[in-house]
């Protein structure tokens, strides 16, 4: 937590503007300061003088009257020392204006900067970060910057650019006091280092009750109506009560803190402005020291002690803001990953330590390379459809895919199956550009059009959630693509709730395809994606699912369709069919994890061998498996003996993906 980042400036242009601006309003500020004490002070001794001069004879006056104007200069020193408060008032006011619309710009940039960074980043770079987080941190969090910018930086520039002129100012009016300040002055920014070490780890800890305060309710409201279906919601009222408590408990240390810093850096300034006041006076009564420069040298003194006496007051007011400014700086610059998907999202995607996108990223369309930046063949250079060529992935150094090899061409529907976890969604997200294959190359002949687990609806009408990231949304064509999966009854001027409320789930899920369907027909794609699309769907609903995938194929696209539901298994032309990548016990010690291939000739399916390879390789490890019973999912083997499968559909027979092993690695 630094007084002032130096990425503030970097990224928030309009930062620069404030303390430029501000630098120039405070030194004439504090020359307004400096001409308004020397105008009273002469006004002062000028009416002083001819008062007391009566009290003392001249030659036990000293240098007291020294420098004096006459008493018909008072006026105009009067008019100065008014003009001076003026000048210094309105520079004040400027000083604070500039701050209170720099900081609405700031934050409007930080803001812009790390929601530019998270559109232009992977969805799976924040997979594993709470909504919650992210809403404090981008709303509340950059909001508290106010006190910043309105309290702390006005302070920080008067203590950076007026205290200078103003110690030398004092230094060159009277050598005894300058040096006084000198070695007194000190003393507070040593105070203030060490409150500002005490007030980091309170502020720090009550900004992280907030978070999980903010995240607590955020889950609280989400599963509001399954606590109340099983009479639970008193529990997390309670919780709720309890993480309140904690966050007034902590933000009331943070204002003991602040109350006890503001008390000691008071003492010490008044004890600093004590000491050259004492120094001052003995030396007037001695008449030693001319009254008007004595009185001078006690206006100006306050002045050069309360910008550092200020800043470290206000400094407390802006803890929350800076806390929060430093998680914008991490969003923006990728901090908040862990390294490898660091570099990952700098090469235009990332990895996430989750196996399945989340609602986040199902969430946002994939539309095309040229829109969201990521690398990816252009359609030059990639075969027709998409194309896995060898492709590997891995998250957090742990493989979760492959070597799988596989193309999907135009007007195909093709099928991804395998048990969870074996990484089906992941050769999506790689597809999409979301995650970086560790080997290998996935080619897409054009753009995407992609659906995921889950539909990732926004608050507003039907219409702007089919055409989602459409500039001209098209009414027409939204329509028929909610009629053609049943979703006849939904008009589109429908209002929805947040996260889509006020649809049953098959209703969302569907309006989450239409959206994939409406965006593979307005611009063109050459390849549909679609996730577990049914798992929320009854069988009729399906059946219109699966007739979509089949018709969008009938228009030449490449259909991917990842699912675990027999009836659309059976309904694919083929099957792909994703062992899981763990390594197993035998192979935890060796240099690379066993490696399998996915390969799928078309003349496969119609060779006797395919399916009677499994019986006559079978191993110790695969003995539990079912070989006699035909399955609408083939059944994944285990990592050390992948053998291929083709197994009979009853409906259509699809054909069967078989996945080749390398005979050393399976005999070891």
């Amino acid at each position: 937590m630094k007084p002032l980042d130096p990425r503030l400036l970097r990224f928030a242009g309009a930062a620069r503007s404030v303390f430029a601006l501000g630098a120039l309003l405070g030194v004439v500020r504090t020359f307004a300061i400096i001409a308004w004490s020397w105008f009273l002070a002469q006004a002062i001794a000028a009416v002083a003088i001819p008062v007391y001069e009566g009290l003392w004879d001249s030659a036990g006056a000293g240098r007291v009257a020294e420098g004096v104007y006459a008493p018909g200069s008072l006026p105009w020193l009067a008019a100065g020392a008014l003009a001076a408060a003026i000048v210094r008032a309105l520079a004040g006011w400027g000083m604070d204006v500039v701050a209170a619309r720099g900081a609405v710009r700031v934050k409007a940039q930080l803001r812009a900067a790390a929601l530019d960074a998270l559109d232009a980043r992977s969805p799976e770079a924040t997979a594993g970060t709470p909504d919650a987080k992210l809403a404090t941190v981008l709303g509340r969090g950059l909001d508290a910057l106010d006190g910043y910018f309105s309290g702390y930086v006005p302070q920080f520039i008067l203590a950076v650019v007026a205290t200078p002129i103003l110690v030398a100012t004092v230094l060159f009016s009277d050598l005894l006091s300058g040096v006084t300040v000198l070695l007194v002055f000190p003393v507070i920014p040593l105070f203030m280092i060490l409150i500002g070490l005490a007030t980091q780890s309170v502020q720090g800890k009550q900004w992280d009750q907030l978070q999980r305060l903010s995240a607590s309710f955020l889950d609280v409201v989400e599963g509001l109506p399954t606590l109340k279906i099983f009479r639970r919601e008193q529990r997390q009222a309670a919780r709720i009560e309890r993480e309140t408590e904690e966050y007034r408990s902590r933000t009331m240390r943070v204002l003991r803190v602040t109350f006890l810093s503001g008390f000691v850096l008071d003492l010490a300034g008044t004890f600093s402005i004590a000491l050259v006041a004492v120094t001052v006076g003995t030396r007037l009564v001695a008449g030693e020291f001319p009254l008007a420069l004595g009185l001078f040298v006690l206006l100006v003194l306050p002045e050069v002690f309360v910008p550092i006496r200020q800043v470290g007051a206000a400094f407390h007011d802006s803890t929350e803001g800076l806390a929060a400014s430093e998680d914008v700086f991490a969003l923006i610059e990728g901090k908040d990953m862990p390294e490898e998907a660091r570099e990952e999202a700098r090469e235009g995607s990332s990895a996430a330590s989750a196996d399945e996108p989340s609602a986040e990223l199902a969430g946002r369309e994939a539309t095309s390379v040229a829109d969201r930046g990521l690398a990816r063949p252009t359609p030059a250079s990639a075969p027709p459809g998409l194309t896995f060529s060898d492709v590997r992935l891995s998250r957090g150094g742990r493989p979760v895919a492959g070597p799988v090899r596989f193309a999907v061409e135009p007007g195909e529907f093709v099928a991804l199956a395998g048990p969870s976890g074996a990484g089906k969604s992941s050769l999506l997200a790689a597809a999409l550009g979301f995650l970086a294959p560790a080997g290998g190359r996935v080619g897409a002949s054009g753009p995407i059009a992609w659906a995921g687990q889950q539909p990732g609806l926004i608050q507003g009408t039907l219409l702007e959630n089919v055409a989602l990231g459409s500039n001209t949304p098209d009414p027409a064509l939204a329509r028929e693509m909610l009629d053609r999966l049943g979703l006849h009854g939904l008009e589109l001027d429908r209002q929805l709730g947040a996260q889509g409320s006020g649809l049953s789930g098959g209703q969302a899920q569907r309006v989450g395809i239409a959206r994939a369907l409406y965006r593979a027909e307005a611009v063109g794609a050459d390849v549909v994606l679609l996730d577990e699309p049914s798992s929320a769907l009854d069988a009729a609903s399906e059946a219109l699912v699966i007739d979509a995938a089949r018709a969008e194929a009938g228009r030449g696209r490449a259909v991917l369709v990842v699912s675990h539901r027999p009836a659309l298994l059976a309904a694919a032309n083929r099957i792909v069919e994703i062992a899981p990548a763990e390594p197993t016990a035998a192979l935890m010690h060796a240099e690379a994890p066993t490696q399998a291939r996915a390969e799928a000739p078309a003349e496969a399916q119609s060779q006797p061998e395919a399916q009677a390879q499994p019986e006559a390789q079978a191993q110790p490890e695969a003995q539990a498996q079912p070989e006699a019973q035909p399955q609408p999912e083939a059944q994944p083997q285990p990592e050390a003996q992948p053998q291929p499968e083709a197994q009979p559909q009853p409906q259509r027979q699809p054909r069967v993906q078989a996945q080749t092993p390398d005979p050393q690695e399976a005999r070891s």
